[in-house]
């Protein structure tokens, strides 16, 4: 084997230095290069203000504190999911995300065809050995959302939309159904879905419809657990912001004012004159509450009550983390209450709906839940 030496001072040790320096820095180059993320959206796509956007923010955050690379792939129908998700394989990514139950076919069949790569689905179980579950209680954040529903309905009749008529969204209105009619055994609920195909998810024209019929029923807090589709529902409460005592069916009357003192901009009190009680949305797996503020002032009434919040964000983020690291864990992983990972807004925006002693009720509640010593059901 041939060797040389360098000596101090030798130009020779320079070029050595400079080119191990160069060696390192493409290295670590390489290295915060190296972790791709494939993410494979659902009907309606990242911007949908919902649940998918929430994982889209999940994966921002991991390129932006990561430094990894992130593709997204938004099917313009159903049948391509299964095109973006092999191609993300083809490519060699380290990890490919399905967001949404729809995903899990194609999430699963890629997985077993690529077992030496990492893959994750969200809202659904996987059976593939290489694949990362991420689903949620979504009944508990749910059941904390329906009782502040309960207890702050004027009319005591409440209305809940749901998207796809499937198991998944049957856990949202079940808890829903359990916390108002555990904050108010004498509430009516209204319930209606938007479809039973993946078309459920981005057709916020029915779920218009359907928040008509229900208010038209007496409802004046209606919570929608439909992706994109309940961009729908906020929008028929920003052009029907109230309830007049006039227009309430036979038998439904005012029975409470909690907003009465609550400050309302000048375009509520010229629209809603006389014997009125606002109208109210609940928003669901994003932070919704800010779409409530009509006039873009959060000092006066907001009509996003609250949001059923799911952090599929934080649940993506960290299967991100954990791949970058070589720490990825197949198989399910559920997000509850107890770790925060589903949970009810409260911020600058419906502060003032929400008095102290309602959030103490609330909060006592999702103890107990936490503790079991409440059962929420899932159907």
């Amino acid at each position: 084997m041939t060797r040389f030496s360098v000596s101090p001072g030798d130009p020779m040790k320079k070029f050595v230095t400079l080119a191990l320096t160069l060696s390192t820095l493409g290295a670590s180059v390489a290295s915060a290069q190296a972790v791709r993320v494939g993410m494979a959206y659902d009907a309606g796509g990242k911007a949908d203000k919902s649940f998918n956007q929430s994982a889209y923010e999940g994966s921002q955050l991991a390129a932006k504190k990561l430094g990894i690379q992130v593709k997204d792939f938004e099917p313009s129908d159903p049948s391509q999911i299964i095109q973006g998700v092999r191609s993300f394989a083809k490519e060699g990514f380290d990890l490919t995300i399905g967001v949404g139950f729809s995903n899990n076919a194609s999430i699963t069949q890629v997985a077993k065809e690529n077992p030496d790569l990492y893959f994750g689905l969200v809202d659904d179980v996987s059976t593939a050995k290489n694949v990362a579950s991420l689903v949620f209680n979504e009944e508990q954040g749910s059941y904390l959302v329906g009782y502040l529903a309960a207890m702050n309905s004027s009319t005591g009749v409440v209305g809940f939309i749901g998207g796809m008529n499937i198991p998944l969204i049957h856990k949202f209105e079940a808890g829903y159904r359990a916390g108002v009619k555990a904050a108010n055994p004498k509430a009516t609920i209204i319930s209606q879905y938007v479809g039973n195909t993946p078309e459920a998810w981005n057709n916020p024209g029915k779920a218009k419809e359907i928040a008509a019929n229900m208010r038209g029923r007496g409802a004046d807090i209606i919570f929608a657990a439909a992706g994109g589709s309940g961009n729908g529902l906020i929008d028929y409460i920003k052009q029907t912001p109230c309830l007049n005592a006039s227009q309430l069916p036979k038998g439904v009357t005012f029975k409470s004012d909690n907003f009465k003192n609550v400050k309302k901009s000048a375009a509520y009190a010229k629209a809603c004159t006389g014997n009125t009680r606002p109208m109210f949305f609940i928003g669901v797996d994003s932070n919704q509450n800010y779409l409530g503020d009509f006039d873009k002032n959060p000092a006066t009434l907001n009509h996003g009550l609250t949001s059923m919040v799911k952090r599929v964000d934080n649940a993506v983020y960290a299967l991100i983390n954990e791949v970058k690291n070589d720490k990825f864990k197949a198989g399910e992983r559920r997000f509850g209450l107890k770790d925060g990972g589903v949970a009810y807004a409260v911020d600058q925006y419906n502060k003032a709906l929400l008095p102290a002693a309602q959030i103490a009720k609330v909060e006592a509640v999702k103890q107990q839940i936490i503790k079991g010593q409440i059962k929420v059901p899932t159907k």
